[in-house]
């Protein structure tokens, strides 16, 4: 059996060096942030988007010639924008008080149920097939009872918007929470780490992607929520919803298009800040 060179020099093998960590200088971090601004220049980035925008312009155009009693001019929609920005300015704001409330109320009942049925097997047997069913009511049809029960005002509106998102978050968040590899979860048995150690440094950091994209789906789905309590549930005229109800019966199309955009509009603005909170909490996740 033949010796290596170094055997054979009667020398010991080099040590392996371990690669230094290459920290990046001040002008190479400030040239990846220039890239990173400058990417918004390049054709490849922004010209999809503005050729589906012009196909879906000329669709509408086509749409608007066909069915003009469906489709309004988008110059007499912008022209409804423009003449009196601060009546959708504050009926925008009223929905969104609405949506983010329901939401919060939601987020939090379904976070804190999420917890004790992953943690308690009775209880996740017990409280899930109520969910499921919750989940498949029309909760439109309850607008007029909660209208009864809680009175005229905001309070039916955020009930039913809380309901809307109650349901994805609790599906989302319970799963992410079980979620867990089996072998960290063992290591933190072996350490004999109570049940909130538990959860406080494993299924909660394990379930935030599970969140995020919960929030992802529920941040519009309140909105929506909102506005269809709004049409449902009687007692207020104010929000876009209250909008879309009258213009419609007054036979005005462009105001309901011009509620409708701002709705989506904002809905795409509360997803956008749902993913940049992601990109900053979840820095560490490889998704």
């Amino acid at each position: 059996m033949s010796l290596r060179p170094d055997a054979q020099a009667g020398t010991q093998p080099a040590p392996h060096k371990r690669p230094h960590l290459v920290v990046p200088t001040p002008e190479q971090l400030a040239a990846r942030r220039l890239r990173r601004r400058t990417r918004l220049l390049r054709p490849a980035y922004w010209l999809p988007f503005v050729l589906l925008v012009v196909v879906l312009a000329l669709a509408w155009g086509l749409g608007e010639s066909r069915m003009p009693y469906l489709f309004a001019p988008l110059g007499d929609i912008a022209g409804v924008l423009a003449e009196d920005p601060g009546y959708f300015l504050g009926n925008t704001l009223v929905t969104l008080s609405e949506a983010l409330l329901g939401l919060g109320i939601g987020f939090v009942a379904a976070f804190v149920l999420a917890v004790v049925v992953s943690e308690v097997a009775v209880v996740r047997r017990a409280v899930m097939p109520v969910a499921v069913v919750l989940s498949v009511t029309p909760l439109v049809a309850i607008a007029p009872l909660l209208v009864v029960a809680l009175g005229f005002g905001m309070g039916p509106k955020v009930v039913l918007t809380a309901l809307v998102c109650f349901f994805p978050i609790l599906i989302n968040v319970a799963t992410g929470l079980r979620a867990v590899p089996g072998p960290v979860l063992q290591v933190y048995r072996t350490v004999a780490a109570s049940r909130l150690e538990v959860l406080r440094h494993l299924r909660v950091p394990a379930s935030l992607p599970y969140v995020f994209a919960s929030l992802r789906i529920v941040f519009p789905l309140s909105l929506i929520g909102a506005v269809v309590a709004e049409l449902s549930a009687a007692g207020s005229a104010d929000g876009l919803g209250s909008v879309i109800q009258v213009a419609s019966s007054q036979n005005r199309l462009a105001t309901v298009w011009a509620a409708i955009f701002v709705l989506a509009a904002l809905g795409s603005l509360l997803f956008w800040f749902v993913t940049l909170a992601e990109r900053r909490v979840l820095h560490w996740h490889e998704s």
